[in-house]
């Protein structure tokens, strides 16, 4: 997608540190940066017959056009060649981005941003626009400049497609390694031979590794002739996955995951592990559903 790299901008650090990394990511994929700000100031603290931009008087614009200006000024430090347009748009956050990202390639939001009232929030914002985004999610959290390689969550599902592909692409463009982790237990719907199977019946091990190492394979398959020059480092973990990828997040420079992978809910557009990666890893995390990449 040629569409420009949208950031969401309150003005906290959480969303400075997100417009310098989403200003490296518009230089890196050649395409414009917009400076989103959702004005959500409730209809009740408008006075009568006052204009939305000076509630009681306060200076609204002017603080949110510093904001701007000063987001805009960080991303032609981090990217000086890159287009940049800004935008006020009144209106929920979640759902003003979630617009916005329907033609942009990427979102990139900070993990916790400042509410209407300067109140600190945690992945509200992030969380509601990787479930509901049509475009791939970088949410910025964990330790400041992290540095390693990108680390890939793979599950084998069809869904999870389209995170393999990103994760690829920014390993090429970033110039560093691709870390594929996948993560099996005896818990796995592949330990058994029918769906009704009790989970204390007994299994073969040596091929459930066997079929594990298969689903591993065939996740990447076709992606490593694609991209000669990643390095993909193969890892088969026998562990639970949340843990295991939260651990493996303090080493990483970015995580990558589905929206939604085996064994989750139709009706769920956020599966379990991307929400614990959003809460819990050590660094940025992108969430990716098929078809976005």
């Amino acid at each position: 997608m040629s569409g420009p790299v949208v950031v969401g901008v309150d003005g906290s650090p959480s969303s400075m540190a997100a417009v310098e990394l989403a200003a490296r990511e518009a230089g890196l994929r050649g395409v414009g940066l917009r400076l989103v700000h959702a004005f959500g100031w409730p209809a009740a603290h408008i006075p009568p017959g006052g204009r939305i931009w000076e509630p009681s008087g306060g200076g609204v614009r002017e603080l949110i056009d510093g904001t701007l200006t000063k987001a805009e000024r960080r991303a032609h430090e981090t990217a000086p060649h890159i287009v940049i347009t800004r935008e006020i748009v009144v209106g929920e956050p979640v759902t003003v981005l979630e617009i916005e990202s329907r033609t942009a390639s990427l979102a990139v939001v900070g993990s916790r941003g400042l509410s209407r009232f300067g109140v600190l929030l945690l992945g509200s914002t992030a969380g509601q626009l990787a479930a509901h985004g049509a475009c791939p999610v970088l949410v910025v959290r964990g330790r400041p400049d992290p540095a390693g390689p990108v680390l890939l969550a793979v599950d084998g599902s069809p869904a999870a497609r389209g995170a393999v592909e990103f994760a690829f692409a920014h390993a090429a463009a970033y110039g560093t390694d691709l870390v594929a982790l996948h993560a099996w237990s005896a818990r796995s719907d592949r330990a058994y031979d029918q769906p009704s199977d009790p989970p204390f019946v007994t299994y073969d091990e040596g091929r459930l590794r066997d079929e594990e190492e298969r689903v591993l394979a065939e996740a990447l398959g076709g992606l490593r002739e694609r991209y000669p020059d990643v390095a993909v480092d193969r890892r088969l973990v026998r562990g639970r996955i949340r843990h295991t990828l939260i651990e493996a997040s303090a080493d990483a420079g970015l995580v990558v995951a589905g929206a939604r992978g085996r064994g989750g809910f139709a009706g769920l557009l956020l599966g379990s592990v991307s929400q614990a990666l959003l809460h819990h890893a050590h660094c940025p995390v992108a969430v990716v559903r098929s078809g976005q990449e």
